[in-house]
């Protein structure tokens, strides 16, 4: 069986592009995979965290994983810094990626922008980290979008060179898992930018925590343009808001946008819309009320990851305690 390992950042309880572009297919994983889950705060506090809601958005976030279908029974659920082993394979990492490496990862430069120079050096190295959360546990299998692709690349380039430089086979090659199902959802607001939570306008994403009122006005009110929906998905073209909504609903209804247009097509988006909504509430209703019902209980939300935290820390101890007697590091005596 294949191990699978995907981190996810806190921010607090996931949108529905979350959902539909990451979270549905860690459960969809679960199926025929060794599946670890990691929500990761250490990657998180690369810009600054005010700790109080780092806290409460790590609880959130694994409420709203649960609430979504991943067991934590079968698989493993955990939070980054509970498990030494990320943080110090990662300065290993460190020691292996090369400057010029670093210097082409485009996500840095997109998040650093023009004040690089203030920019942190964890932003800097997060792709070293990222290697090591998936190295530390061996894991062969990533599910990753486009945006990831080439921190997957240099992670596998980290593996080589640590195998060329200590002279082993010790890092397994990782390759991706593109889910070809997987939907990239836009903002209700703008069909050109992705839905996020970081849009200071509410009205701009559906979140997991949504009560039915809220997804209805939420989606009556996004943006669409004059033309009724086309009979083909070619019609779509240079139609932003149209094809995201056209989409949204094929992922939920788990068809195609093909499909969608073949029922719909020729008609105005007011209809559409009640329709949209009516999916939505029936699919993100369940996942509202538990997650509602599991942030109730912060105590158990952190006996669950920390739980996790000690089975993953089982499987990667081991494995990066390996990682350092190749490197040269002395070993403890046994006990």
């Amino acid at each position: 069986m294949q191990r699978v390992f995907s981190g996810i950042q806190p921010s607090g309880i996931p949108t529905l592009g979350n959902y539909l572009g990451a979270i549905r297919n860690w459960v969809a994983l679960q199926a025929a995979h060794e599946c670890l889950y990691c929500v990761v705060d250490l990657h998180a506090i690369t810009t600054w965290q005010d700790p109080a809601t780092l806290q409460r958005q790590t609880r959130e976030l694994a409420a709203a994983i649960i609430a979504c279908g991943v067991d934590p029974d079968r698989h493993i659920l955990f939070h980054q810094s509970a498990v030494p082993a990320h943080v110090r394979l990662a300065w290993i990492f460190n020691c292996v990626a090369r400057i010029g490496w670093l210097n082409r990862m485009t996500q840095f430069k997109d998040k650093a922008g023009k004040d690089r120079e203030n920019a942190s050096a964890g932003l800097y190295v997060y792709p070293d980290l990222m290697a090591a959360d998936i190295l530390a546990y061996h894991a062969t299998r990533v599910p990753v979008g486009d945006d990831q692709r080439q921190h997957l690349e240099l992670a596998n380039d980290i593996a080589q060179k640590f195998n060329h430089d200590y002279e082993s086979a010790f890092f397994p090659m990782i390759e991706p898992l593109i889910m070809p199902e997987a939907a990239r959802v836009m903002s209700l607001r703008d069909g050109t930018k992705k839905m996020s939570k970081s849009d200071p306008s509410d009205q701009s994403r559906i979140n997991l925590s949504d009560d039915t009122d809220a997804i209805v006005a939420k989606i009556r009110k996004a943006k669409t343009d004059a033309e009724p929906l086309p009979s083909e998905p070619q019609g779509l073209e240079g139609r932003a808001e149209a094809r995201n909504l056209v989409g949204i609903y094929a992922a939920l209804a788990g068809t195609t946008p093909a499909s969608v247009l073949a029922e719909y097509g020729g008609q105005g988006f007011a209809g559409f819309k009640i329709a949209l909504a009516e999916l939505t509430v029936t699919k993100l209703a369940p996942i509202a009320a538990e997650t509602k019902r599991l942030l109730a209980e912060p105590g158990h939300i952190d006996r669950v990851l920390f739980a996790g935290a000690a089975r993953a820390e089982a499987i990667a101890d081991p494995i990066v305690a390996e990682a350092e007697r190749l490197v040269g590091f002395l070993q403890r005596p046994a006990k």
